[in-house]
């Protein structure tokens, strides 16, 4: 069905020097012509809190699992619609903006668009539209700000901007197609995950017996002494996490510009590109702290909805300062100290140290644990096997996430093609039925990147 789609026979000047030519009978406003800003705020703050996201647009902020800087009271919120546009003022330019399917309220900082007449935009075809590239690109014109990290867009500038605008009948084709495809994308990256899912707990429970058992099967135990570890090989000793680790924070302040911007994954301490404009940043990076070569990095909060909190660095550059940053003293191997944790954070083991609402380990706590520690030959040996071991499956599952990147990356630009005129689905969606069974893609969507939940987490604080 894909292979059969087909430019449109007659195209015009769209008028607007960013946007293409657009199919004959399209029409083409200033967002004012259809919206108006809406202020109506919340007595009680008592309505569902949503979330607004450059992937997945206006969400229940309950499905992202998101406890980071929730607010006593929500009182004096605003209060969105459904057939609101929602923009996330601050990360418009980075797309942050959806069509609101629910009754919820958003930061105040946050600007709602309210439809002046019914019936011109379904707003799921606005929703596609509204964070295709061509129109993130826009809204960083339209932003005002020093710097990236400064940028708003603001109510005028964002009535401005042209809302590309088809007949309301193609609308709903349109989405009738995009919604089927997201269907098909959706079982398609499914299985491709349930591979990885797979292929990474045959890696955790090689890593967890090595970093709690060592090589050796037949090695006398001893008990460790902590609930999370149990037993030990008997020659190992438990050393306190303050006899190897040392916690620093040096702020990078207004030298932010000489360093690279770091970020914790699940592939471990990365180099983010900032060219890219993918992913959040912090709204002020002077709050960043240095990470240099041989540094781990930890994140000890909302560990259990965290999916890594651990990453030995093998780069120099900055962090969000919402990290504790430890270096290295003493005879350890970082590279076994970093395996071990990586075992625990998998499983989440570190559990009965979690305090208060926000599941956290303070840093001085955390220095007083113990860690297994073998004699310094057998910590490198320990990592030279889990490596080797491991290998074959780092490989597959890189190739698989590629193949996923590269699914999203193609259903990215169809979407685009298809909303801004480029491609004609009708007769395709007219083959389709008028409601699809779908598999929502949008958990499929979100990133590993560590720091975009933080920064967004430090984004609500700063909006509410």
């Amino acid at each position: 069905m894909i292979d059969g789609l087909r430019p449109y026979a007659e195209m015009r000047p769209s008028g607007v020097e960013w946007l293409p030519a657009l199919p004959q009978g399209w029409e083409i406003h200033r967002a004012k012509y259809s919206f108006k800003e809406a202020d109506d705020r919340s007595d009680a703050g008592s309505e569902e809190l949503l979330s607004v996201s450059h992937k997945t647009g206006v969400t229940p902020r309950s499905q992202k699992n998101i406890t980071m800087f929730m607010a006593e009271s929500y009182e004096g919120h605003k209060v969105c619609r459904p057939g609101d546009v929602v923009v996330n003022t601050m990360w418009a330019w980075m797309a942050a903006i959806g069509v609101s399917r629910h009754v919820g309220i958003v930061s105040p900082a946050y600007g709602i668009y309210r439809p002046r007449v019914a019936d011109r935009f379904e707003p799921k075809f606005l929703d596609y539209l509204l964070r295709t590239e061509v129109y993130r690109a826009e809204y960083l014109r339209s932003s005002r700000g020093v710097t990236t990290s400064r940028l708003r867009l603001y109510p005028p500038d964002f009535l401005n901007i042209p809302f590309v605008q088809p007949p309301l009948d193609e609308q709903r084709l349109i989405v009738r197609f995009l919604d089927w495809h997201g269907a098909q994308t959706a079982k398609l990256i499914r299985a491709k995950k349930k591979i990885i899912a797979l292929l990474n707990e045959q890696k955790q429970a090689i890593i967890h017996r090595a970093v709690t058992r060592g090589l050796d099967p037949n090695v006398r135990l001893k008990p460790s002494g902590v609930p999370w570890v149990a037993e030990i090989p008997a020659h190992w000793q438990m050393l306190s996490n303050r006899a190897f680790l040392k916690k620093r924070k040096l702020l990078v302040g207004a030298a932010h510009n000489e360093f690279q911007l770091l970020s914790l994954t699940k592939q471990g301490v990365i180099v983010r590109d900032v060219e890219s404009g993918k992913g959040k940043f912090s709204a002020d990076m002077g709050t960043s702290q240095v990470v240099n070569v041989g540094d781990i990095i930890f994140c000890l909060f909302d560990i259990p909805e965290t999916p890594r909190t651990v990453g030995l660095s093998r780069h120099e550059g900055m962090i969000t300062g919402a990290y504790t940053v430890f270096s290295f003293s003493g005879d350890v191997d970082p590279n076994y100290v970093e395996l071990f944790y990586i075992a625990m954070d998998d499983r989440k083991l570190l559990g009965p140290l979690y305090t208060g609402l926000r599941n956290t380990i303070a840093p001085s706590r955390f220095v007083g644990i113990k860690t297994p520690t073998p004699p310094m030959p057998e910590q490198s040996s320990i990592v030279e096997a889990v490596q080797i071991a491991t290998a074959e499956m780092n490989t597959t599952i890189s190739k698989i996430e590629n193949e996923v990147s590269l699914i999203l990356e193609f259903r990215t630009r169809l979407i685009a093609d298809v909303v801004t005129g480029k491609l004609d689905v009708r007769a395709a969606a007219a083959s389709l039925p008028e409601t699809v069974e779908l598999e929502p893609i949008d958990d499929l969507v979100e990133g590993d990147d560590l720091d975009e939940a933080v920064d967004d987490a430090e984004n609500e604080e700063v909006a509410a």
